[in-house]
Order: structure tokens, then sequence, then C-alpha cells
């Protein structure tokens, strides 16, 4: 449904040849390198500390069963303390405090947990005194059991940071330091000197964009690895299992940066911001803001992005399949009059990057004579020099030479909607003229997308496309997918109509 480059009109290029080094023999078939990799695959939930999160829980819900049962005594419903219990979890959740800092204080949590216990309480006051008016609480007794509650909550959670630091300072998880000398250095030596944060610094990553920052020193004994390239990173990441990535500059500073925090946040690792990094919007950290031994701290508010999964799979099979019954009297059509006006060789083959940098054939209908194997992997557009029968002009008008494309949807290969595919000559390429590129890889490469739909397609911006990519996964939806669809079709209907 798009216009592609290996297989495109005669347009004007993407780079200029100067900007193109002159490919190899090689480079038909590249093996899997820095541009190619991606990090392991994202492990749900990884950023989410759940050795603490699950006891905050527990010591939560204990709390306020036994408040209920002191108060309102040993006859209290199960239900009525189910209803409690649920209730104060979900309050606490909506506040965050199921989402500790570095270094959980009670204290820093006081005022939240005193507002949520009264809420709580009140609202069980209320309901008491409509269902049973003779049992209502008096103001005295409901006082104490805010404030018998908030003990009990505070009491719980002491128990459980004391038991968190004690398991941080023996096992502290690998972290990564984003950001340039000194202060990256500086806020590794602390968390080297404090283990109680359960930061174990494995390596300093430095954008591309960004100098070091200062002097480097001479190699020493201890001293953390400086980590520059994609590879470097990947190989961290898998070899110390990193869970932390901490941001001395901030994160969405340049390209180069920003593609590293969509890196990390893609793999499902706690984000945190520190130092200047830890300011919003330019002002000073606010009172109650997490330190790192003097460093201001603040993990950054987000979650791994939706990919779709196994709705956008199957939203593919209910939809890809029908249309390969539906379109076959087409297929036959289009095949017999590519034989027809262009000899053998029906379908056009080619090897395409899509998901985690793996490589697949794609496929279409042949509309260019064939050409050579290495010029047809490595030059941006072998439309130039080739004549194009008046068949191949039809479907490439129509868009019918994609249709064969639905066959790779149903293996997997692709989805309907998603970044559409590049030769991998081509993706070296890009990923090292572009920042964000490689983020393209994290989703299923797609037969249309967000970039087409907007009109591009062909010769087209490549870092435009990468932008209009990366914004279709991190703000995907099912419905975005059935828009992006619709609009497809509409601008098909409309190009056969001119």
């Amino acid at each position: 449904m798009t216009t592609e480059s290996a297989d495109a009109p005669h347009s004007a290029r993407v780079l200029p040849p100067s900007a193109v080094p002159r490919p190899t023999a090689a480079a038909v078939h590249p093996p899997r390198g820095p541009g190619l990799q991606t990090l392991p695959p994202p492990r749900p939930g990884r950023g989410v500390r759940r050795r603490t999160v699950v006891p905050l829980m527990a010591a939560d819900g204990l709390a306020t069963a036994g408040t209920a049962l002191l108060v309102l005594g040993t006859g209290t419903a199960p239900a009525a303390l189910a209803a409690m219990v649920l209730g104060l979890l979900l309050l606490h959740s909506q506040a965050g405090l199921y989402r500790p800092g570095p270094a959980p204080n009670v204290l820093h949590d006081l005022p939240a947990l005193l507002g949520r216990a009264a809420v709580c309480w009140c609202a069980a006051a209320a309901v008491l005194a409509a269902v049973h008016p003779g049992q209502a609480l008096t103001a005295a007794l409901l006082a104490g059991a805010v404030a018998a509650h908030t003990l009990l909550v505070c009491g719980g959670r002491a128990t459980v940071h004391r038991a968190h630091r004690n398991a941080a300072r023996r096992r502290p998880r690998a972290t990564l330091i984003v950001g340039t000398d000194p202060a990256a250095r500086q806020l590794a030596a602390v968390l080297h000197a404090h283990p109680e944060y359960g930061m174990r610094p494995v390596g300093v990553v430095t954008p591309a964009s960004l100098p070091p920052g200062g002097p480097e020193a001479p190699p020493a004994r201890g001293r953390l690895p400086r980590l520059t390239s994609a590879q470097d990173i990947t190989r961290a990441v898998i070899q110390h299992t990193v869970r932390d990535a901490v941001f001395t500059l901030s994160p969405y500073g340049d390209p180069h940066t920003a593609a590293l925090l969509r890196r990390f946040i893609d793999q499902g690792s706690a984000i945190w911001l520190a130092g200047a990094a830890a300011a919003r919007e330019g002002r000073p950290p606010h009172a109650g803001t997490d330190q790192l031994w003097g460093f201001a701290c603040r993990r950054l508010d987000t979650a791994p992005p939706r990919h779709g999964g196994r709705c956008k799979r199957a939203l593919d099979l209910a939809l890809a399949g029908p249309a390969l019954v539906v379109a076959a009297p087409v297929l036959l059509g289009c095949a017999l009059a590519v034989r027809l006006a262009d000899g053998p060789g029906v379908l056009f083959r080619q090897e395409r990057i899509g998901r985690g940098g793996r490589s697949f054939t794609l496929l279409k209908f042949r509309t260019l004579h064939p050409c050579d194997a290495h010029e047809e992997a490595t030059r941006w557009t072998v439309a130039d020099d080739a004549p194009m029968s008046r068949v191949g002009r039809l479907l490439r008008r129509t868009a019918l030479d994609e249709l064969p494309q639905l066959w790779n949807v149903l293996r997997g290969d692709m989805s309907l909607v998603g970044p559409r595919p590049e030769r991998p000559f081509f993706v070296r390429q890009f990923t090292q003229a572009y920042p964000e590129y490689g983020a393209r890889h994290r989703m299923p490469a797609g037969i249309t997308g967000l970039a087409q739909v907007h009109g591009l397609r062909g010769d087209t911006s490549v870092e435009d496309r990468a932008r209009f990519d990366n914004l279709y996964i991190d703000s995907w939806s099912l419905w975005q997918d059935i828009r992006i669809m619709l609009r497809t079709v509409a601008s098909l209907v409309r190009r056969e109509g001119g």
C-alpha cells in the first residue's frame, strides 16, 4: 500500500550519492553488526521493584484489617474488611506510594498516608451510619481509628523499608549512568560508596552528540568503562542484566539522548533523573524530592510502551486471512498480467529488516525487469535506468503490487500497520546517520504506517519517517491501527480517482 525504495518510481534520492558510501559485496547480506543489534526483549515490570511493592501492599492490607477489627470488633463482615483493604490499596496506588524512590522514608510519605487513612475511615463511617445508625462512630473514635491506622501502616512500611535497604546492600542492581564528567563519575562514586541505595554502577554512557565533559583519567583498576556505541550498551545490558538507568542530564536534550531514553524505557528499566536533570522545567527540586547522598533524584514517571502484542496480532490475522481469500481472483489476475507483460518471475523477493533487527523476505508483484542482485540490495532506487511496462505502472499506481505482503502478515514477518521495512544495507547507514532510526525496530514492520498516511513514502525524508514511526510505537493503540488503515484505503481511492 506504499511506495518503497528498492522498487520505487523514478524520483529524487533520499541520500545524495556523496553521502552513501560505495557498497561492497558483503553489504548484500550483512551480518548482524552494531547498526542492527537491539536490546534483549523487554521483561514486563523490570523497572518496578516487586520485592518491595508486594510487602508494602501486604503491610498496608494487614494494618487496615487490624485497625478495622480493633475499632469495629471481631464481628465485622469479611466483605466489609475486603472493601476497606481494597479501597486503601487503590488510594495508595493512585498516590504513587507503591513506587518507592531509591531511599524510601516513612516520614516522607506520612502526609499522604495520614490523608488517605482519613479518607478511608470517613467513607467507612458514612457507610456504617447509613446501614446501622445505632453503631455510628463518634468523632473521637473516628480520630482514634485514623491515628491507629496511620501508626500501624507506618510501622509496617518502616519494617519493609529496613528489610529493603539490607537486601540492597547485599545485592545491588546493575545500573548505567548516563551523562558527562564530572557529574556522572561523582554520582557513580556515591553509589559505590552507599550500596543501600540498591544501585551498582557498571558503566557510564555518554550520548554520541556530547563530548565526555572533562579530561579522561588514565585507565585504573575498577574504573567504570565509558560506553558510547549501541553495541557497547547492548553488551553491558546483557552481560550485567542492567535494571536501572540514571540520567544526570536532560533525557530530552537532543535526539541522541532521547534515543537512549527510548531504548531503556522499551527494555523496561527503571529510569531515574539525578542532579540537574531532576529539576522540573528549570525549577529547583521541591522539598520532598528524593536524594542520592545529596544528589537530587526522582523517578521518571513512565512505563514500557505498549507494542500491541496479542491484540495487534489478532487484528492482523482477523483481517489479513479473509483479505487474502477475497483478493484471490485479483492476485491471480495480477500474476497473469505480470507474466504476460514482463515474462517469468512474477514475484519480487527482497531481504528486509523487521522487528528486533531480524531479516525476512518481503514479497511484491514485480513491476520492473530483473536487475543485478547486488545493485538491487545496495542502490536506493533501481527504477532510474529500468523501463516500466504499462502493467507495472498500473500496479504501482493502484498499490496492487503490495498485495502479496498479506502473506508476510500471515507468516508473522510483518503487521498490517507498522514502520515500513528497509534493506539491511540502508538500515546500517540510517541507524548511524539518524539517532532515532534504530528504535523503529521495536515493532513488527507494516504494510502501511503513520508516516505513509502523512505522505512520507518513496523518496522522502528518512528522519521524518523515523520520527513518525517512533511516535506511532510510543502511542500505539488498536484504534490508531484501524484509523491508519482507513486513511490508507481513503488515500488509495483518491489516488485512483485522480
